[in-house]
């Protein structure tokens, strides 16, 4: 797809925005912009925008909505051309405050375009780190999504026969990006990052994985070409040797155990904070912070391929899957 094609998609897509029930005239001056990095069919983005629209429900606000569709057009070339349109959209629409999620957005256009500008901006799902964007900003505030990894390691660790740990994931700037902070936050370079953009490279360094590490963690293949879930599925549990394990729901099918991150908190939280920033208070009165919140999960499917007994107290508390 041409920079051109990718102009005129998403300048048709970004034009629609609707109006909330119950709208009147009154509340015709509080518009939201709400920017998100991927398309409207990743899990993670489509369960954090409803999570902003169940907020915003009884608000009145008037709202519209851009999709950036970063994993699926990746190139440079295409992100800027997005972000231009981007910024096209905001600066018709005339919000008095936007909400971005994931890194993307930041990157391509909070920072480049409206960093301490006079539009306060709330930011979610920045991974790990927001100071590689020169955040905070005087308008701007937001979450850090960080992976509960301490958690998840001491959980699995007891199903490991050594402590080497891999890291699998589509070639990504967040993937990437969490990778290195996988790093940092245990204390060592992960031993091995595997990183693909076909399904095919996917499936040859899961194999390799299971030779060269102890346990893998699985990160996000969205964006991976051709990737299919179900065949995923079945290659893992024909090939499997080690304990895997994911932060991500859509993940959860490939792996033992892990814990989730709630793509809920981040949307609940940026909207409740455009609600404080539309009430008067600026970004800057409002602390940037991180998520808290996960989800254990235990996989008994996997675990019998393994060879695995879960301890008991691991079923009693976490979502078992079958």
């Amino acid at each position: 797809m041409s920079v051109q094609q990718v102009l005129q998609l998403f300048f048709i897509v970004s034009l629609s925005f609707v109006a909330q029930p119950g709208f009147t005239q009154e509340h015709a001056d509080k518009r939201v912009f709400i920017l998100h990095s991927y398309d409207d069919q990743y899990p993670w983005t489509h369960t954090l925008h409803e999570a902003i629209k169940s907020v915003f429900e009884s608000s009145h606000l008037t709202e519209m909505t851009f999709y950036m569709d970063t994993k699926r057009h990746a190139s440079e070339a295409e992100k800027f051309a997005t972000a231009q349109v981007a910024k096209l959209n905001i600066d018709k629409f005339k919000p008095d405050v936007v909400i971005t999620s994931d890194d993307d957005a930041v990157k391509y256009v909070l920072m480049p375009y409206y960093k301490n500008s006079n539009i306060p901006f709330i930011f979610c799902g920045v991974n790990w780190d927001a100071s590689v964007y020169g955040l905070p900003y005087h308008n701007a505030t937001g979450m850090l999504e960080v992976d509960l990894v301490s958690e998840i390691i001491k959980n699995i660790q007891a199903y490991a026969k050594g402590s080497r740990i891999g890291y699998l994931a589509m070639d990504g700037l967040s993937e990437r990006k969490t990778a290195e902070h996988y790093g940092r936050h245990l204390g060592k370079a992960l031993d091995k990052t595997y990183f693909a953009t076909t399904f095919s490279e996917w499936k040859e360094h899961f194999l390799k994985a299971q030779q060269e590490v102890d346990i893998l963690f699985f990160s996000n293949t969205k964006g991976i070409k051709d990737f299919d879930m179900q065949q995923a599925q079945n290659f893992v549990e024909a090939n499997i040797k080690i304990p895997t394990s994911t932060s991500l729901s859509w993940m959860t099918q490939l792996s033992l155990l892990g814990i989730t991150l709630r793509a809920e908190e981040h949307g609940a939280w940026a909207a409740q904070t455009a609600l404080k920033i539309l009430g008067g208070q600026t970004p800057n009165q409002i602390p940037m912070t991180r998520n808290r919140e996960g989800k254990l999960f235990v996989n008994l499917r996997i675990a019998e391929k393994l060879g695995i007994t879960f301890k008991p107290a691991l079923l009693k508390i976490g979502d078992v899957i079958r």
